[in-house]
């Protein structure tokens, strides 16, 4: 059966418009799928062609003879084992991480030919597309390198085999996607709970420049700045807070795309006990880190790009500092400051610290906590407001 094309080409130059196809893909310049829209052809169509001219690149852009077209021997049959073996061992990776696995080999087949491969032996998934979201700009966007910006969250909670509440929290690196943490936590999410586990990872990895996380408990509040009492220990650390907008998940979205693989990974179904969850966890965490290629790297290894912290997490925490011209008050156990003869409600998670007052003109004043701007000092309500 011959090829039926599904494109504007004139039968006259068909294999000069494949030569041009080809000749942009040679180019590096071109994704597929800018190859695919420049020459009016579907993706599959773009691979198929790259096949056949790595195949035989004299002849490889004439048409097909009516013969059957399938030739099982493009690829050695020890070459198709290893894809089959990797797929086996490797589950949920695709052709991209399996061909990257195959680089090291004398007769490296295409990635399509990976593909193909894993299609003819019913290994592949029809991935349903998700609504491209625009980004959000910020510096998830420009980073230089690792422990520039860490993103922490919980991934959604779930109930064990024995029906006791599991609640993983996770902590990456957005520059190496290198997976910091993943602890199943129990029902405790709370700052007591959250904050040692924190140290530990501070203690093995420095500190980083700053930590995105969403507005929830314990990393915001609905506070002055949506401080928590854990956010005020980052600030003291001279950690860098990042806050994504409120309903907007995507804007941690290298984080969530973790989430979705680990879901898939450890997840389905859920271990029966906290021990055999960690432990599944655990061997996630070394198999994403180490072995898992990711194609946002190059296909290298999150551990092969990510480097510890040269800042050392710090024996005494950072004290408070403002400019002479300021006034300081320090936050009382009501969470109240004492101002202009009475009392101005600031911030329960600031208790027992210094804030900054930075005059501003005609008796307006701003209210800080170290770098942080909290809001400003209404006279006439005596409270602080944004």
């Amino acid at each position: 059966m011959g090829y039926t094309w599904r494109m504007p080409w004139k039968e006259t130059c068909v294999k000069n418009e494949r030569t041009i196809m080809i000749s942009d893909y040679l180019s590096g310049d071109f994704s597929i799928a800018e190859i695919a829209r420049r020459r009016g052809v579907s993706r599959k169509t773009v691979y198929k062609w790259i096949e056949r001219y790595e195949r035989e690149p004299a002849p490889g852009l004439e048409d097909a003879s009516r013969a059957a077209h399938h030739h099982p021997n493009a690829i050695a049959p020890q070459v198709e084992a290893a894809i089959l073996t990797w797929k086996a061992q490797r589950p949920l990776w695709g052709a991209p991480k399996i061909h990257s696995k195959l680089k090291g080999l004398a007769d490296c087949p295409a990635e399509s030919s990976v593909s193909n491969v894993l299609r003819r032996h019913g290994l592949t998934r029809q991935v349903r597309r998700r609504h491209q979201t625009p980004s959000h700009g910020g510096p998830m966007q420009g980073l230089l390198g690792p422990n520039e910006l860490w993103c922490i969250d919980f991934k959604g909670w779930f109930r064990l085999g024995n029906g006791e509440r599991c609640d993983p929290l996770t902590m990456s690196d957005a520059y190496s996607r290198y997976l910091l943490c993943c602890q199943g936590m129990g029902g405790a999410t709370g700052q007591l709970a959250v904050q040692p586990r924190l140290e530990n990872i501070f203690r093995e990895y420095g500190l980083p420049v700053a930590i995105r996380s969403d507005n929830g408990v314990p990393f915001a509040s609905t506070g002055l700045g949506r401080l928590s009492r854990l956010s005020v220990w980052w600030l003291r650390l001279g950690i860098g807070l990042e806050l994504i907008e409120p309903g907007h998940p995507e804007q941690n979205g290298r984080h969530e795309r973790m989430h979705r693989t680990l879901k898939e990974a450890v997840l389905q179904p859920p271990r029966a006990t906290h021990r055999a969850q960690q432990q599944a966890f655990d061997a996630f965490r070394h198999e994403y880190n180490e072995e898992r290629p990711h194609e946002a790297l190059n296909q290298h290894t999150p551990a092969s790009v990510y480097t510890a912290s040269p800042r050392n997490y710090p024996a005494r925490l950072l004290e408070p500092e403002y400019p002479e011209d300021w006034q300081k008050r320090r936050v009382r156990p009501n969470g109240e400051i004492k101002w202009g003869g009475g009392l101005i409600y600031v911030s329960q998670a600031l208790l027992g610290q210094w804030v900054g007052l930075e005059p501003t003109g005609a008796g307006a004043w701003k209210v800080y906590f170290m770098r942080q701007e909290l809001g400003r000092v209404d006279q006439t309500r005596r409270r602080v407001q944004l």
